[in-house]
């Protein structure tokens, strides 16, 4: 008999329902609750039934069971049993779909004599549908085999009876066992793909199939079909989901959040199994029933669907196609970190789109919990999916916690590791990379759960990477006892606990095996002249060279010489465990360009100096007038080396704030220096000795007395506001910081040691902003002061440079004491009358613009005093005196 006349004969006989392999599995795994599987099923009317089955009944049923062909694949159970016209409409992915009933039991169903004579009748072409391979995918669990051919391809000869000719109860029943088939995802033999759904397409597999009821079909019937299709559609749908987020580009957490899925969608089929079983065995179960126990798992599968279909947009697999312009490189720092690490920018080796994944994953699953957290069921279901997709968040969360390691190979971690910058670039970079750069927040990947403690996750795993890398963290040891979930009650606990930890591992570190404070005194030392008894002999036995231009000062000679002075017997550096680390160094810029260079960088008088340090690293070697006649005292700095992970708080940045204080204090003690030279060459010379007759001389030579000391008492004012008033006191509340002193005044011990309340970053900031404070109380940050301050020095310096040089022959050729009128000078000059005037004009001019620039530099203190440091009010006083002199 024919697949045709079989279907014929089956319009005028009961439907022979079809049986499940799955039934005894079903009722084994009924037991365990699922957000997909029916609350309870009624089998009063199986019992019954299989009561009333004849032996001549059973045996027919157990041919037919024989006889079924089960279609399913690791995930999915899908069971098949159709004759050949279902073989050909809907046959599933897998090799030979199915086999022909036996003419045994097609005979049973009592077919009527004109579809026997139909049955001898040879079919014109045979339909023989074949599967095939797909190439491997990413997703290890992904179906490998081709699309079933669609019921449009199908021969006419195996199309089956239109429904307008069946009767209402005979469609309910075709409908029912239709029903079963398109739940999977099949084709029946009346329900069929709508004709714009391609299954080779994976948008149109991603959005689901859109179903199409034949015509003729009793209206009520189809109501309640179409209001079921949905169900069908969205499993479909999530089936080609769970496959497409399952490669490997989308990260370990979708890979979990579609394992969650894959396990609601094998509760799905079991419930699929049951529905047969009351199919198969309940002569009461109707569709008006199939719809009732499907509802709670259509909603569960619309909710599933609703999150898919957001997280493919998202993903742009569904609005946009992948293959689109490239033109939208919004991730600029992974391309670079790959081209530095050696990759390349062909098809393939980066994505052009951004993907959501990790931390963005568990943010959406995290708002629409909150979204839908009114709705019971949803809300179980979107809990559990949160719970399984954080599991493999959270491992990458503890190893960095606990390990400071990050192991993320989908880069999906909120926080982002750049592998090419290394530690060893501590000692040449200004900008700090391997603390500020290597360890980042991934901004837009954040979870909701971590957004409040974000820096201490970061802060966390930076430290006890530090701590890692000194040997000091056994990565070895496994994480145990640790939240595995992101509704663990533990969570917050244990960040803040890693935290804890890793910040006083740190700390112990950094002031106990490395000995953070040492260094800071070592620094004092050297770079603010604290004790330096040592620098003034360096200076002395260094003048000859440093009076040469900086190009042309041998910096082996200095470096030499430094060496020699620090290792002298008695010396303070002499004790110094890291005098080895001091270089000498010859600065190209002058100091009052380099400073103006880097306020220019955030504008005249920005209220923060350390913006204006961050942006501006080191000034450029630029040639040119200014620097030509740069003296190596004015040039000459003194540079640090510190080893890691002490260069983690004395760092590049820092030692740079060092050195411009100490090229500040430097040129006032060398300015001083040539101010007292002047007055031991004045105390010594003829012509300053002697008195004069002429009282015009006399009175010359007293203000050019008074004008030195008046410069001599400015310079050393300021110098010693610069060490005393701002140096000092902060160096002190510096170091209360560091050795454990809080503000009022306990101490905070671990482990016997005092450590700081507070984490290693805040002791790296305490650091700068000492440094910073500093330099904008020395007045080094405003561009008006500096100005000011270096037209003042430039005055000073070219007074005592006039004063010791060629004064004393101008001064002798005016005295008609030393010459007499006609005599000759000492020089080979005669009396020269008219020397007295120049003289006096030359003076006058070094006292006027001495005395306007210091009256504008006191009024420019009072002002910064009243609006940024009050304590400029203490220098103001003390330059008051000069200018009362005058």
């Amino acid at each position: 008999m024919s697949g045709s006349d079989r279907r014929a004969s089956s319009m005028n006989a009961p439907r022979p329902r079809v049986a499940s392999n799955r039934v005894g599995d079903a009722e084994k795994l009924r037991s365990g609750a699922s957000p997909l599987q029916p609350e309870s099923m009624d089998h009063r009317g199986s019992t019954s039934s299989q009561k009333s089955k004849t032996p001549r009944d059973q045996h027919i049923t157990s041919e037919k069971r024989t006889e079924r062909m089960v279609i399913h694949s690791k995930e999915k159970a899908h069971i098949r049993t159709r004759n050949p016209v279902k073989e050909s409409s809907s046959a599933g992915n897998r090799g030979e779909w199915e086999r022909p009933r036996s003419k045994r039991a097609t005979q049973a169903d009592g077919s009527s004599p004109n579809v026997r004579k139909k049955e001898k009748e040879p079919t014109e072409s045979p339909w023989s549908p074949h599967a095939s391979l797909m190439p491997h995918s990413t997703a290890p669990l992904a179906t490998r085999v081709s699309v079933p051919p669609l019921a449009s391809a199908l021969p006419q000869t195996l199309h089956p009876t239109p429904l307008r000719e069946v009767s209402a109860d005979d469609q309910e029943r075709l409908l029912l066992e239709d029903l079963l088939f398109v739940f999977m995802g099949f084709e029946g033999q009346y329900i069929h793909y709508h004709s714009s759904y391609d299954p080779n397409t994976e948008k149109d597999r991603l959005t689901g199939p859109i179903f199409h009821l034949p015509s003729g079909l009793d209206p009520t019937l189809r109501d309640l079909t179409v209001s079921m299709l949905k169900m069908a559609t969205h499993y479909s749908a999530l089936e080609a989901f769970v496959e497409v987020q399952s490669r490997a580009e989308f990260g370990a957490v979708s890979h979990a959040l579609c394992a969650a899925i894959r396990k609601l969608l094998k509760d799905y089929l079991i419930l699929i199994a049951q529905l047969e079983n009351q199919l198969l065995n309940n002569p009461n179960f109707t569709l008006h029933l199939l719809h009732l126990h499907t509802m709670p798992t259509s909603q569960c599968l619309g909710q599933l669907y609703s999150l898919g279909q957001e997280l493919l947009r998202r993903n742009g697999l569904l609005d946009q196609d992948l293959d689109e312009s490239i033109d939208d490189f919004d991730d600029v720092d992974n391309i670079l970190e790959q081209l530095k690490e050696g990759g390349d920018l062909v098809p393939g080796a980066m994505s052009s789109k951004k993907i959501c994944k990790g931390g963005n994953v568990i943010r959406l699953l995290t708002e629409r919990l909150a979204t839908y957290s009114g709705d019971p069921t949803a809300k179980i279901l979107l809990e559990k999916l949160l719970r399984e997709a954080s599991r493999p968040y959270m491992a990458m969360l503890n190893e960095w916690l606990h390990h400071g390691g990050i192991k993320d190979p989908h880069a999906e971690f909120l926080v982002k590791e750049q592998k090419w910058i290394k530690r060893e670039k501590l000692e040449e970079d200004y900008t700090d990379e391997y603390w500020e750069k290597r360890y980042t927040i991934r901004e837009n990947e954040v979870p909701p759960q971590l957004d409040s403690v974000r820096d201490k996750v970061l802060l966390a795993g930076k430290y006890l990477n530090v701590v890692r890398e000194c040997g000091g963290v056994d990565v070895s040891k496994a994480v145990k006892d640790v939240p595995k979930t992101l509704d663990d009650p533990r969570f917050l606990e244990n960040v803040n606990g890693a935290y804890t930890y890793a910040n006083a591992s740190l700390l112990n570190l950094l002031l106990t095996k490395n000995s953070l404070t040492i260094r800071f005194r070592s620094l004092k030392h050297y770079f603010f002249l604290d004790r330096s008894d040592f620098f003034s002999y360096f200076l002395e036995l260094g003048a000859s060279e440093l009076r040469k231009p900086a190009k042309n000062v041998n910096e082996s000679k200095l470096q030499s010489l430094l060496d020699l002075v620090l290792r002298q017997p008695g010396s303070i550096a002499a004790q110094d465990p890291f005098k080895e680390d001091v270089k000498v160094r010859m600065n190209k810029i002058g100091l009052t360009k380099w400073l103006m260079q880097v306020v220019s960088v955030s504008g005249i008088d920005q209220d923060n100096p350390e913006a204006a340090f961050e942006k501006y690293q080191a000034p450029t070697n630029q040639g040119g007038d200014d620097e030509k006649d740069i003296a190596g005292f004015d040039a000459l700095e003194l540079d640090y080396t510190v080893p890691f992970p002490l260069s983690l708080v004395i760092s590049r940045k820092t030692v740079l704030r060092y050195q411009l204080i100490f090229r500040h204090l430097l040129s006032l003690r060398h300015l001083e220096n040539m101010l007292s030279t002047a007055w031991l060459d004045q105390s010594k010379i003829l012509a300053w000795r002697h008195k004069s007759s002429d009282r015009r001389l006399e009175m010359w030579k007293r203000r050019a007395w008074s004008l030195r000391s008046k410069m001599v008492v400015f310079i050393q004012q300021l110098l010693y506001f610069c060490t005393a008033e701002v140096i000092e006191p902060n160096w002190q509340n510096l170091m209360d910081r560091v050795n454990g002193t809080d503000a009022d005044g306990s101490e905070v011990t671990v482990n016997g040691t005092k450590q700081v309340n507070r984490t290693v970053d805040e002791l790296m900031q305490d650091h700068v902003d000492f440094l910073d404070t500093c330099l904008k109380e020395c007045m080094l940050t405003q561009a008006k002061l500096l100005k000011i301050h270096s037209k003042l020095m430039t005055c000073c310096t070219m007074f005592a440079s006039w004063t010791s040089s060629s004064l004393a022959r101008h001064l002798a050729s005016a005295d008609s004491g030393l010459t007499g009128n006609k005599a000759a000078s000492t020089d080979g000059r005669g009396y020269d009358p008219t020397r007295i005037d120049k003289l006096e004009d030359t003076l006058k001019r070094y006292e006027d613009h001495f005395s306007r620039h210091l009256r504008i530099l006191m009024d420019s203190l009072n002002y910064y005093a009243a609006t940024e440091s009050v304590v400029l009010l203490k220098l103001a006083h003390a330059l008051s005196c000069i200018s009362k002199e005058d």
